[in-house]
């Protein structure tokens, strides 16, 4: 948000001690849905926000932090005393001052300043923190009026040239909120974590009871399928009311970055899913875009860089975590090429083997390809949408692949991996969402050669919603016929990771329901990569 804010630093110290942990922050402060403690306070909101006399919560959608680097955060929040009828705020700038401490009860400030926050951008704050100390953890709050939020804990990254003992962190995708509830994020609240990945469909633009869920419906959607402007962001301000994404937020910064939904199903650059209703033309599915994009940015931790101007959005970015990783979050839709043969599931698809066609545009190939060979980090992370390991879905003859994945835009992921494989790019991890459910793979030289070199792992997580309930579904026959595909499960949850000098850990965390609250969650399978030698094993 191109706002100016003031800003006082104080001592980087680290944290001396103050008897609390984050868990008892997070009971304190945010234990209770997260959505502020100023219930009950005496204050000036009904003088800005609500009718004269009457107290209103402004921080409904909760709060967050993102992009983390080593001497700063982005801090969010946005005002949203009624968030279902959009946020019934008055058409004027309202101040809101934020502080950043190095202790829960912010005895010990290390920043502070007040930002406006704005009607044309839905009053939404981002506050871009500077002058931190790296690799530190730190609390942040916002007020407005007489109104407190919640308290967030958040984190710097390392500097570049540190080598930090150990990087923990989640990564999670397809959060549909009519599919079932979002009790994994309450769980990943919970974890020891430096941060969270976030890899797409943090939204869905469907309209109630478009998208059925394998075990129903069991809450819906308000409003109609997504359009205008208007209608994004009241369907992201009613994913941010679930308590349980509150919670993940305000417990470690984010690394957010879209998949389809967040605009339309399987749109590809200016080309939507159908030409019809608000993608009759060119034109009006780019107004969607615009619109999607923006409220996208409105309620996402994000640097100015990020903000859309229409319907253009710079998403691709790069963050350091020291010497121990570094991250390449991708946009694999705005840039790629259509997809090829009309997409879904084909056989026998030559355009899919296309050279000129591509899933993330020169521009961002080039930047991706020129990181990852100048890396200095040990673990190399691309944190992307869509299955990136060949996977035949019809086993036996003929080979059927998505159109939708880097299948349908093979050249372009050969070309990916012979870089990887002949700059010799320490580690190469990708991590995947979008198909709802968990797999490991390697990344093979030649996909069809089961001899050919291993040269990197993609870990594919599942859903934390979206599909429902989970099943025993076998694909023992899909393993057979991919034997680079290493593991398979068909259950809701996300990703843990833990990565030090010599390994890189991964344990799959899942729920046993997600159609009814309080599901208990549970490790059931963990695989380790080795530093230097691709591929994972089971841990």
């Amino acid at each position: 948000m191109h706002s100016s804010s003031e800003r006082t630093t104080g001592s980087p110290r680290a944290d001396a001690g103050t008897g609390l942990t984050r868990r008892h922050m997070l009971a304190l402060g945010a234990g209770a849905g997260l959505t502020g403690v100023a219930a009950g306070l005496p204050g000036a909101w009904g003088a800005t926000g609500g009718r004269a006399g009457r107290v209103v919560e402004p921080f409904t959608l909760g709060i967050a932090s993102g992009d983390p680097v080593a001497d700063g955060v982005v801090l969010w929040t946005r005002l949203a005393p009624e968030p279902l009828q959009l946020g019934a705020m008055p058409n004027r700038p309202i101040p809101v001052r934020w502080e950043v401490a190095h202790d829960e009860r912010f005895r010990r400030v290390a920043a502070k300043g007040t930002v406006q926050a704005l009607p044309e951008s839905a009053h939404a704050v981002h506050v871009e923190v500077e002058g931190l100390g790296p690799g530190r953890e730190y609390f942040y709050r916002f007020k407005t009026g007489q109104e407190l939020s919640a308290v967030g804990r958040t984190k710097t990254a390392p500097r570049p040239d540190q080598d930090p003992r150990r990087l923990a962190f989640a990564f999670a995708s397809c959060q549909m909120f009519e599919h079932g509830y979002f009790t994994a994020f309450k769980h990943m609240a919970q974890e020891d974590l430096d941060l969270v990945v976030h890899l797409g469909d943090y939204i869905y633009e469907y309209g109630p009871y478009e998208y059925v869920g394998r075990s129903g419906n069991v809450r819906l959607h308000v409003g109609r399928e997504v359009e205008s402007l208007d209608d994004y962001r009241l369907r992201h301000a009613q994913y941010k009311t679930d308590s349980d994404l509150q919670a993940a937020h305000a417990a470690f910064p984010w690394i957010t970055t879209f998949d389809d939904h967040e605009v339309d199903n399987n749109w590809a650059a200016d080309v939507p899913e159908n030409m019809a209703g608000p993608n009759a033309t060119r034109e009006s599915f780019l107004a969607r875009r615009a619109a999607a994009f923006q409220a996208y940015y409105e309620h996402m931790p994000l640097r100015r860089g990020a903000r859309p101007i229409g319907p253009d959005m710079l998403a691709y970015r790069r963050l350091t975590f020291g010497r121990m990783a570094e991250f390449s979050a991708l946009d694999t839709r705005q840039y790629r090429s259509d997809q090829a043969c009309g997409d879904g599931a084909r056989v026998d698809c030559a355009a899919r083997l296309d050279p000129n066609r591509t899933m993330t545009g020169p521009q961002q190939e080039r930047w991706l390809l020129d990181g990852l060979e100048h890396s200095r980090a040990r673990w190399n992370v691309v944190a992307q949408q869509v299955f990136m390991a060949q996977r035949d879905t019809d086993p036996g003859p003929p080979q059927r692949f998505s159109m939708d994945a880097w299948d349908g835009y093979a050249a372009g992921r050969d070309r990916l991996l012979a870089h990887v494989q002949s700059r010799r790019v320490p580690n190469p991890i990708v991590l995947t969402g979008d198909v709802h459910r968990s797999w490991v793979a390697d990344l093979k030289a030649d996909f069809d050669d089961p001899a050919s070199a291993t040269i990197g792992t993609e870990f594919v997580g599942s859903s934390i919603s979206s599909t429902g309930d989970g099943t025993a579904e076998n694909q023992d026959a899909v393993l057979a016929a991919n034997p680079h595909l290493r593991f398979f499960e068909d259950q809701r949850g996300y990703m843990r990771c833990e990565l030090d000098a010599e390994r890189w850990r991964t344990d799959v965390r899942v729920v046993p329901y997600v159609s009814r609250p309080g599901a208990p969650i549970t490790t059931s399978a963990s695989f380790a990569v080795i530093n230097g030698a691709a591929g994972a094993q089971p841990a």
